[in-house]
């Protein structure tokens, strides 16, 4: 019997792509499993194939922007399986790719609500049911490559996954006492339907239609990216992947190796600021202040 047989863990946005790849490795590995997505009806099709293979699943409908619903998701699922053992916070969406100009309020208040929000209520809500019962559990968060690296015209996609490597790195020191092990999972592209996410966008959020020149500009890069995705990476292989890298207890979660080197530039360019900023006459009195406020990773 593996550390996860016999455990609850609870996926948003999990009746397809990362989501439903994490649960079916999850459930491969004895848990039961419990997806909450905003489509009734790929949670449908999502619950009979877990069952085909044997995997105990709950599905409820639910709006990760909603907190009230968290609250719901996590009542039936303790009522059904008793205990939550692990939250993986993938419910995400991807904006029209733009420029500064062309990405309005209401894409941002939509991706910021999805992609930051729905991870903040996921946790406030299913943390504190880990702590009441003490045994190992582990937070998951869904991020993105753009966590790592930013991504030209995907300001605000790139600004809530940023966020969420954040949130998880602080998280991870704060929750380690609790026996609760913290994850962050950036993949760069895998074949999910993140480019269609407008399928799921409330009436109130879409925007005025663009001139056609922006238009334009929207469908050349909708193009690419959907070219893009689909040569990505298979939600099979990330769901294993997740399951390898939590069994070895690890905080950053890559899938796409073959993004180090890019990754890399960005610390060296960093570390760089920093040995310039070793120079600078104006911060000697600060170089060997003892730094505070910093926990281990």
């Amino acid at each position: 019997m593996n550390q996860f047989s016999g455990k609850t863990v609870v996926v948003s946005g999990g009746a397809e792509g990362i989501g439903f790849g994490i649960a079916q490795a999850m459930g491969k590995q004895g848990m039961n499993v419990v997806l909450g997505d905003i489509d009734s009806n790929q949670l449908d099709i999502a619950r009979a194939a877990l069952e085909k293979e044997g995997i105990n699943v709950l599905t409820v409908q639910m709006d990760v922007t909603n907190l009230s619903q968290w609250q719901n998701v996590a009542d039936k699922a303790i009522e059904r399986f008793g205990k939550i053992h692990m939250l993986v916070n993938n419910a995400g969406v991807g904006n029209r790719p733009g420029t500064i100009e062309q990405t309005d309020d209401k894409d941002w208040r939509w991706v910021l609500d999805v992609n930051l929000m729905g991870v903040i209520y996921g946790t406030q809500t299913m943390v504190p049911l880990m702590k009441q019962h003490g045994e190992q559990s582990w937070l998951i968060n869904v991020a993105s490559m753009a966590g790592m690296m930013g991504v030209p015209s995907a300001g605000a996609y790139t600004a809530t996954k940023v966020a969420v490597v954040g949130m998880s790195e602080s998280w991870y020191a704060e929750l380690k006492p609790h026996n609760i092990q913290v994850s962050v999972l950036c993949p760069a592209f895998v074949k999910t339907r993140i480019n269609l996410s407008n399928r799921n966008k409330p009436a109130e959020l879409k925007s005025e239609t663009e001139s056609d020149a922006n238009k334009a500009s929207f469908s050349a890069a909708a193009k690419h990216i959907q070219k893009v995705i689909d040569n990505g990476l298979s939600p099979t292989i990330v769901g294993e992947r997740v399951v390898e890298a939590v069994s070895n207890q690890e905080l950053y979660i890559f899938t796409h190796p073959n993004y180090r080197k890019a990754v890399q530039k960005r610390f060296q360019a960093i570390d760089g600021a920093f040995a310039r900023a070793e120079q600078s006459p104006l911060l000697t009195s600060v170089l060997d202040e003892e730094i505070v406020a910093w926990s281990e990773k």
